[in-house]
């Protein structure tokens, strides 16, 4: 029987994409290209998907799956043979727990829902970034998603207490965990948690949920030098008493760029200083909150390590903040062609290894300019470069001066077929051969995400 025969009868007839249904839907990031794949699948439980990776193994079909479509490293991308599998259809909230605080939820549950329904149970789930309302549970565990809050709460990785997974054969792994501590042997779920569907596909996972905060306190400050924003970092992680919940970093030619170039986005200071962080604490008492947020902001600036400073004085004057940061699109399409970058390096490299790309870039790009942000506190930052005609150039002098401070080619996203090429100035030989074994032991045939990471 032809493959997808088999798959249709075990999906029903709202299962199986074909034809026009496919190729309306994106084949690279940012929403670009036509997925040529011979059809999407879309399984309502792990027990169809499981049938569906069985009929795949036994006629070595090639299977790519498809998230929320948010991911910025080509790791949806697929050849003209492939078989998309998307959870679209399972994205049931199964369960809260809301003296333990953990939520079960299917891998088709959109961030923005999960958010919801854990604020409705009077709940925080952690993890947050601009694209909410579309990224899905599954794909943030496949990519092991950052976002905003990591500075506090971590990345998915420490969201995740369990999760099921279905592997290249079909063979279904339950590990749907509840608790905290559980060292009952290998943690199998870490097995899935970042490895961007090459060894298994996640379809259900349970959630940690975290005390959900009464009040946020949001604040933009100045700097005038680097060594002041590593400090402040250090100094906020005391006086807020641990409740530091956001700290994102924007270099000067990223603020002035969003504010007086594209015109976007409101001034909320002067855009001559070299360095802003918009910044965040999170408490339960509103008053004592405000009063301490205050008093520490005063006493920064009395003592020289803030040069100035707007405190948010409503939600909607918040979100105008985050929506700047947030605004990614903005600079990919002012900036044609562009090149983003999702790095990790340690903070006290940060302000040499900018310099160092910019002025690389100058000498040999001179129409280029680099924008640099990003979240900082988990030495994550963004750098956006435009125009980029020579995307490989760039990405060359960006990745192999990074290697030589052991920085990370990919801090929140991945490898995908983007960064493939660059993998080993972030891992030794020796590491790459070790997932290689894994991808093998577990994906023998090569039908999970094929050509990714490798």
């Amino acid at each position: 029987m032809d493959i997808l025969e088999s798959i249709a009868a075990i999906v029903g007839p709202g299962g199986l994409l074909q034809g026009d249904d496919v190729s309306a839907r994106p084949n690279l990031s940012w929403g670009q290209g036509s997925c040529p794949a011979k059809a999407i699948v879309r399984p309502a439980s792990t027990g169809e998907l499981s049938q569906i990776m069985r009929a795949c193994h036994e006629q070595g079909q090639t299977v790519v799956t498809h998230g929320g479509l948010t991911g910025l490293v080509n790791g949806i991308t697929c050849a003209p043979g492939d078989l998309v599998v998307s959870l679209e259809r399972m994205h049931a909230i199964e369960h809260i727990d809301e003296a333990a605080g953990t939520m079960a939820v299917q891998a088709g549950a959109v961030l923005q829902t999960v958010q919801e329904a854990a604020a409705d149970a009077g709940w925080l789930f952690a993890v947050d970034f601009g694209a909410r309302g579309s990224a899905n549970i599954g794909g943030m565990i496949a990519t092991n998603a950052g976002g905003n809050s990591v500075v506090r709460y971590g990345m998915m990785r420490e969201q995740v207490l369990g999760l099921e997974a279905v592997l290249a054969d079909g063979t279904v792994i339950s590990s749907m965990n509840e608790m905290l501590k559980n060292n009952s042997g290998y943690d199998l779920k870490q097995l899935f948690i970042g490895s961007e569907g090459t060894l298994g596909i996640v379809t259900r996972a349970v959630l940690r949920l975290r005390p959900a905060p009464r009040t946020v306190q949001t604040a933009f400050v100045a700097l005038a030098n680097f060594e002041d924003v590593a400090g402040l970092l250090r100094r906020l992680g005391t006086d807020f008493e641990g409740k530091l919940s956001a700290f994102e970093v924007m270099w000067r030619n990223h603020y002035h760029y969003m504010v007086e170039e594209t015109g976007k986005h409101q001034a909320f200071l002067p855009t001559d200083y070299p360095y802003y962080v918009l910044l965040e604490s999170e408490g339960a008492d509103p008053e004592r909150e405000e009063e301490q947020f205050m008093g520490v902001l005063g006493s920064l600036m009395e003592e020289g390590h803030v040069a100035d400073a707007v405190i948010a004085q409503s939600g909607q004057q918040a979100a105008q903040l985050w929506e700047m940061r947030d605004d990614v699109e903005t600079l990919m399409h002012t900036m044609s062609p562009a090149a983003v970058f999702d790095i990790s390096l340690p903070i006290r490299e940060m302000e040499s290894y900018v310099i160092d790309v910019e002025e690389t870039l100058r000498q040999q790009f001179p129409e280029a300019r680099l924008i640099s942000f990003g979240h900082l506190g988990d030495g994550n930052i963004h750098l956006g470069v435009g125009p980029a005609h020579d995307k490989h150039a760039v990405e060359t002098i960006v990745y192999e001066r990074l290697g030589k401070v052991n920085g990370a080619i990919s801090a929140e996203h991945g490898i995908g077929l983007e960064k493939r090429e660059f993998l080993p100035h972030s891992r030794s030989d020796a590491e790459i051969e070790l997932m290689r074994t894994l991808k093998r032991a577990l994906d023998p045939k090569n039908l999970l995400n094929p050509g990714k990471i490798f």
